[in-house]
């Protein structure tokens, strides 16, 4: 290249001759770079050319996106170690199965539903996983965590099968769990329903690959803090493409990366179809996402196109086809997976340059260019450099085919997610497909195929689980028993505050202080606050047991040297999320299921904003209830009049009701530090010792009052503990014996204060009123149902009656009932119909306002003045009160009876 003209003095052919020369000359040089001295070594020369334009300004642009072909390179790819014959036979076998079970179970119960075409596109994904990687419980601390998609159930169910694990009965029960003639399989991952098999719950989508990430975390977590030898397991999540688009898929991919959760990989089947069709029909869902994740910082794995295209892109030395690929859209890809060679050959080979490579070759010759994702060398190869990368989480973007193998009626069409049935010619047709020694009748009876124990295929997939370490999946609870603190450890907050103020929140971080503390107990115990520990005055333990951090602490922080230094540290005890609810409460699932996951019985007390909680994380929690989570969830600033001056979206009034609804979540409200302390005792005996699937969701108020003693009246402080359990107690009792007028009035949480106020206020009235303590509303209704449902069912028995209506009976609680809690009616009024007479409720239906407690309380009308006035109206109702003394008591109390209801304001 010595003496060249100026590049401005040469013509435009001689500028673009020299231009090539040039590049050709760099080339060469990066090739000799390759050869010689490697990868790694052009990897940094390409690094250092970067470095260097970019300061002298050359306007290199930062492409999210490598080519639309594979990440491996066909000359790097591993030699596939099993037996391939084999392995497709039990493929196959497997496929069938699956599209059988789904059958059978809609011709039995016609609607019943089920899926054929998820698990058809990603048999080959899951089965390279099987004969090679996913690893069982026989491995110990590698033992690997799979979160599997949801509707491919049936093939992970037919896998089963055929290792006998699952029974011919158990599969033509499929979505059949309440048959008569033996158990069930569930619809989709369901620990709760079949609890010594499945350990993740995958459906609703997107809470797989949150949950995934907090799982890789916490085994992290756990590791670094000594609790679980370090391994090198893996948590594998395999997700839809379609699943992609919920916010909780997404949301935290870069804190994967962030963490350098190289234990992480994420296997997305890229079918290029969701329910109602295309997923991104006008452009390349796969570059989507690759741009995501790699955005992101994950090392990204794309299997595209399957081995036979390899032929192809040998000869194409001038690069035609990868230009054809990047002109793909997804909409054009599903017409040929759905229309065959001759369409492939019409529209995509569609110049002359393209139609020369394919010169020869037949349309069936074409219909064998397939996906990548259904090529078992490839999936193995990206499956192979996913777990042997380090510093970053993996994704692997399979291409397949949705309804792969299952004909004109489902294969890439867009109705091929609702697809439950399949017509005898399609059958036929799928049989001959996979080769399956079936004859027509059989195909026509909807049989199940089965080699045999003693067949080549069985023992080969018996064979490669063994040396795996066992089945997967299936789930084990093998945990050592804590040995947690007794009543003892609690009686400090039996003796009450002794004239100083402390809220429940203050009470709870106390009680969560001690526990840490404990000998036994305390490495277990596992604080975890979104970003809120300040707010909640936990920053006090920050110092003391520091915020986990896989970096440790790096820099010197501002507030160093004072007593509430801000620490991180890799072995840090709180785990501290962030802004993000949803992380939390997926490191709150992770740390509350590793008693069954990990066989260490960590304690989660999660404390978030309650009112951005239940409304917030409500998938999120029936997904810990599925999974049988065990732990502590404590809403602060509860109540919807206690936060002064936050206004509407902050005051907490309905998520009591929203944890209602979940069955093995107890729901607590307690009004005093005591009580707090009694549910917590109880609840790590239950969880942790029993052995018992419940979980706890308990309030805590941020109002500073002086906590009472617990009541010394002659009851035992075992009797006023199980009165706080089950949800009942009577807290204060009149010591008017003379006055005709009785009332109970009901108080929970920070209403309390409202209740005994308006004991006095009601003496002057002329009643006298006793004050209870609900502790829990759910606690009675369901012991009320129960009771009730018993005494349905045995007619002729001496009928039960519940533990609410043994309490409040007039014989033990005589006069009126009044309850008022800081949340809506509806929670108490549950109890109507369970007593012996009318319970009034007082509760705070509305929206919230910005103002202080007193004026809040005012406005739902849940103050003294308002107790007062509901237990004047309820004997007036039954006769023992004349309307004008309500009247009066209206206008004494400074109530205005036209003011608008605040449930309409």
């Amino acid at each position: 290249m010595t003496n060249v003209p100026p590049r401005a003095a040469l013509s435009p052919q001689e500028r673009e001759q020299l231009n090539s020369v040039e590049t050709q000359e760099w080339l060469d040089s990066l090739a000799y770079v390759l050869a010689d001295a490697g990868d790694d070594r052009a990897a940094q020369l390409l690094e250092e050319l970067d470095h260097y334009a970019y300061f002298h300004g050359a306007p290199i642009l930062f492409k999210q996106n490598t080519p639309y072909i594979n990440t491996i390179d066909v000359e790097a790819q591993p030699e596939y170690p099993g037996n391939l014959e084999l392995e497709r036979k039990i493929r196959n076998a497997v496929r069938w199965n699956a599209v059988v079970m789904v059958l059978r179970a809609n011709k039995r119960a016609e609607g019943i539903g089920g899926h054929l075409s998820t698990y058809a596109s990603s048999a080959e994904l899951y089965e390279v996983g099987f004969n090679h990687f996913f690893r069982g419980h026989g491995a110990g601390v590698d033992r690997d965590l799979i979160f599997f998609q949801g509707h491919a159930s049936p093939g992970i169910y037919a896998r089963s099968f055929l290792e006998g694990r699952i029974s011919e009965a158990q599969m033509n029960n499929f979505r059949r769990e309440l048959s008569p003639d033996g158990p069930g399989l569930s619809s989709y991952p369901h620990p709760w329903l079949m609890p010594h098999y499945w350990e993740f719950p995958t459906v609703s989508m997107g809470l797989g690959p949150i949950q995934a990430i907090y799982q890789a975390r916490y085994i992290r977590y756990l590791e670094n803090r000594g609790l679980k030898a370090k391994g090198n397991a893996k948590v594998w999540a395999f997700l839809g493409d379609g699943e992609m688009d919920e916010p909780q898929s997404v949301g935290a991919l870069r804190f994967a990366a962030y963490e350098n959760l190289d234990n992480l990989v994420f296997v997305l089947n890229a079918n290029l179809q969701r329910l109602d069709g295309p997923v991104r029909a006008n452009s390349k869902v796969i570059q989507e996402f690759e741009a995501l994740f790699r955005g992101a910082g994950w090392n990204v794995i794309k299997v595209v196109w399957d081995s036979k295209w390899d032929e192809l892109l040998a000869k194409d030395y001038n690069g035609a086809i990868v230009k054809r690929f990047e002109a793909l859209v997804d909409g054009e890809s599903q017409r040929y997976a759905a229309f065959g060679g001759k369409e492939l050959r019409e529209k995509f080979f569609n110049t002359p340059e393209l139609q020369q490579l394919i010169e020869g070759w037949s349309d069936a010759d074409l219909e064998l260019l397939n996906r990548g994702g259904h090529d078992v060398k490839k999936v193995f190869a990206a499956y192979d450099a996913a777990v042997k990368h380090r510093g970053q989480p993996t994704v692997i973007i399979a291409r397949t085919v949705k309804g792969y193998g299952l004909g004109e009626t489902a294969q890439a069409r867009n109705v091929a997610h609702q697809v439950k049935k399949l017509d005898f010619h399609a059958l036929k047709n799928l049989r001959d497909l996979l080769e399956l020694p079936l004859t027509d009748e059989q195909v026509e009876h909807l049989e199940y195929y089965n080699p045999g124990p003693d067949s080549p295929e069985i023992r080969y997939m018996l064979e490669r689980r063994a040396a795996l370490g066992g089945f997967v999946p299936e789930r084990r609870v093998d945990y050592p028993r804590p040995s947690v603190p007794t009543g003892e450890f609690y009686e400090e907050f039996a003796a009450g505050s002794k004239g100083r103020a402390v809220s429940t929140t203050m009470a709870a971080v106390q009680i969560l202080s001690k526990l840490l503390r404990d000998p036994e107990v305390g490495k277990y115990i596992v604080p975890i606050v979104p970003d809120e520990a300040r707010t909640f005055g936990m920053d006090a333990l920050v110092p003391r047991i520091g915020i986990y951090s896989p970096r440790g602490q790096t820099y010197t922080p501002v507030d160093s040297g004072s007593l509430m230094v801000y620490k991180e540290s890799t072995d840090g005890q709180m785990l501290e999320e962030g802004i993000t609810e949803d992380g939390a409460m997926s490191s709150w699932i992770a740390a509350a299921t590793a008693y069954a996951n990990h066989g260490v019985p960590t304690i989660p007390f999660y404390v978030f904003y309650s009112m951005f909680g239940m409304q917030r994380i409500g998938d999120l929690v029936w997904a810990a209830a599925d999974q049988r989570a065990r732990g502590f969830l404590f809403g602060a600033t509860a109540g919807r009049t206690t936060l002064a001056g936050e206004g509407l979206q902050h005051q907490d009034g309905n998520s009591l009701l929203q944890a209602y609804v979940v069955p093995n979540l107890k729901v607590y409200d307690p009004a005093f530090a005591y009580e707090l302390a009694v549910i917590v005792e109880h609840g790590i005996q239950r969880m942790y010792v029993d052995n018992i699937d419940e979980f706890y969701y308990v309030t805590i108020d941020n109002e500073n009052e002086v906590q009472p003693p617990m009541p010394e009246d002659g009851r035992s402080h075992d009797e006023i503990r199980q009165g706080i359990i089950r949800g009942l107690y009577r807290f204060q009792q009149s010591g008017n014996k003379k006055a005709k007028l009785r009332a109970q009035l009901l108080a929970s949480g920070p209403a309390m204060g409202a209740a005994l106020e308006a004991v006095q206020k009601l003496e002057a009235y002329g009643v006298a009123a006793d004050v209870w303590s609900v502790t829990s509303y759910k606690e009675l209704h369901q012991d009320a149902l129960l009771t009730q449902r018993y005494n349905m069912l045995h007619p002729t028995a001496e009928p039960r009656v519940s533990y609410v209506a043994a309490q409040l009976s007039q014989e033990n609680a005589p006069g009126v009932l009044v309850s008022v809690s800081d949340y809506v009616k509806l929670g108490a009024d549950g109890l109507n119909g369970h007593l012996d007479r009318k319970l009034w409720v007082l509760g705070t239906d509305g929206f919230g306002r910005s103002e202080d407690r007193s004026e809040l309380r005012d406005f739902f009308e849940v103050d003294a003045r308002y107790v007062t006035l509901a237990t004047l109206y309820a004997l007036q109702r039954e006769g023992k009160l004349k309307g004008d003394v309500v009247a009066r008591a209206i206008s004494e109390l400074g109530i205005d009876p036209e003011r608008e209801a605040p449930v309409l304001r």
